[in-house]
């Protein structure tokens, strides 16, 4: 399978380093991704990760600006798109079919080829515009998947909160991320 992991510039890039990483570990993945101009520039402000060492996890990098890119095509076949984390902005240019760079094409290709689209929003509060721009995007197909705490699990550190995450993700795909823990249930 094919998957387009794009990652744009809101805070939390490091869930997308995550990403590519688990998708690695997975047999039968085809990577390609796209990473922002703002993307690029949180990564300098939040991690010590070298971009091109990130770059080298994914089987296909694609730079934003070209639209002429194989992933701008319906005729590419993937099985879908994972925005993580999903800016304000980028959320804003899917709901509004505003394709003007690479990542924000793709999502636009994956929607109207019915292909899955998971965003995963990052901002807090979320103002009216903002459930406004994610209701649209849900209304024409996207998955919604914020980047929620979570604590049913025991998680002990940031990486198995980011793990449950990526495992929510990764199952509105079919697969299996051998680092989520399940809700088992309980017994009354």
């Amino acid at each position: 399978m094919r998957l387009i992991v794009g990652i744009s510039g809101a805070s939390g890039v490091i869930m997308g380093q995550q990403m590519l990483k688990a998708l690695k570990s997975v047999q039968n993945i085809e990577i390609h991704l796209v990473i922002t101009e703002g993307a690029m520039k949180n990564f300098e402000y939040e991690t010590s990760i070298d971009i091109n060492e990130l770059t080298k996890v994914a089987d296909y990098t694609y730079n934003n600006k070209n639209l002429a890119a194989k992933i701008s095509s319906g005729s590419f076949v993937t099985g879908g798109m994972i925005v993580i984390p999903a800016s304000m902005k980028t959320v804003a240019g899917i709901a509004n079919g505003y394709a003007d760079n690479l990542l924000l094409r793709a999502a636009d290709v994956c929607l109207k080829e019915n292909r899955k689209v998971v965003l995963v929003p990052r901002e807090m509060p979320l103002s009216k515009i903002h459930l406004r721009n994610m209701k649209c995007c849900a209304d024409n197909g996207c998955v919604i998947v914020p980047p929620m705490l979570t604590f049913y699990n025991a998680s002990s550190s940031l990486e198995e909160q980011i793990d449950h995450i990526l495992g929510k993700i990764l199952m509105q795909f079919h697969i299996e991320y051998r680092n989520f823990m399940a809700w088992e249930g309980r017994e009354l």
